[in-house]
């Protein structure tokens, strides 16, 4: 009677924490789509998270759903359902998947502005957690999940079973895109990028759009036709794990840049660093960023054509346009 009254316990606390969550997203405008807010209420983020780990370097803490110390199996779950990014595989050290901050996921669902019938291609599988949103909004069917990495696609499947959800989970280089399950009316990308990989306006219908973390930033491209696509930033930061595979990723926010921190540690001025880092020497991005007033991530925007990329700001004719992935200066 005791284990089962323990069992029960447990499973209260964790639906307490679950409805918590709802409720805390709802209050911070994170879900005002009432179809995201019931997916977020029927899709549970601990049983995609049985683990995760806490703290930096040789400091590094596993706190895990079986660990026999009730103590911390209440750190575990009080950990999941925090507003919190969580890192979920570490491999020498270094962190190559996590579970992203579930408001900044709400947020990016919404912006991916999804309709009925939508078939969408979501680029890093992570836990699955994302996937399992899209699933319950849109049917398992309309659903295609790519990672690079074979251990993740093969937990991300296994978590998504748990529910019931059987999208397609396939282990690829995501800057590939998925030929097989095109075309898509919607790419959602949950890794830095440097440059949008071209093959995927080729896999897209015209009209597509598709939100991906670029520099600090995510941009919102609406496709065109495979050669052509444009948009602008969206307001949020957003800051993930980058891509692996066939798109190299370019120097972060904690690169060297040669001036004072106080400034480098500027959130907007960060953002622009990045975006311009190869094609604008920091000192020039400095310049420009005092002369425009500081600008805000919406002011800039970015044109993907087949014979290159460049980010823009207000205007993708000029005068401030530049190539994305220019060599270093």
């Amino acid at each position: 009677m005791a284990a089962h009254t323990g069992h029960t316990g447990e499973r209260d606390l964790r639906e307490a924490a679950h409805a918590a969550q709802v409720r805390e997203l709802t209050a911070a405008g994170a879900l005002d789509d009432p179809a995201w807010r019931a997916a977020f209420a029927a899709v549970p983020r601990h049983l995609f998270v049985p683990y995760f780990w806490t703290g930096r370097g040789a400091a590094h803490e596993r706190l895990w759903a079986e660990d026999p110390d009730p103590a911390r199996r209440a750190r575990w779950l009080r950990g999941v359902y925090e507003d919190a990014p969580l890192a979920t595989r570490l491999r020498d050290g270094e962190l190559v998947s996590s579970s992203s901050q579930p408001s900044l996921m709400a947020r990016m669902l919404e912006a991916l502005e999804v309709r009925d019938g939508d078939n969408v291609l979501e680029i890093g599988a992570g836990t699955g957690y994302n996937a399992a949103l899209l699933c319950h909004r849109l049917g398992a069917d309309l659903v295609t999940t790519v990672d690079l990495d074979e251990e993740i696609t093969g937990s991300a499947r296994a978590h998504l079973e748990l529910l019931g959800h059987r999208p397609a989970v396939v282990t690829g280089d995501g800057a590939r895109g998925c030929p097989s399950r095109a075309p898509f009316d919607r790419i959602m990308v949950t890794c830095t990028l440097p440059l949008i990989p071209p093959a995927w306006l080729g896999q897209c219908r015209p009209g597509a759009r598709v939100l991906a973390p670029l520099s600090t930033g995510l941009i919102a491209l609406t496709v065109h036709d495979p050669g052509f696509a444009e948009g602008r930033f969206l307001h949020t930061p957003a800051y993930f794990v980058p891509l692996r595979g066939a798109t190299a990723a370019l120097p972060g926010p904690g690169a060297p840049y040669g001036l004072p921190y106080d400034l480098v540690e500027n959130e907007r001025l960060q953002f622009l660093l990045t975006l311009t880092a190869g094609a604008l020497h920091p000192r020039e991005a400095l310049d420009l960023w005092r002369r425009e007033g500081r600008p805000a991530r919406e002011r800039f925007g970015v044109t993907v054509t087949t014979g290159g990329q460049w980010s823009w700001l207000d205007d993708p004719r000029g005068p401030y346009v530049w190539p994305l992935g220019a060599p270093g200066p």
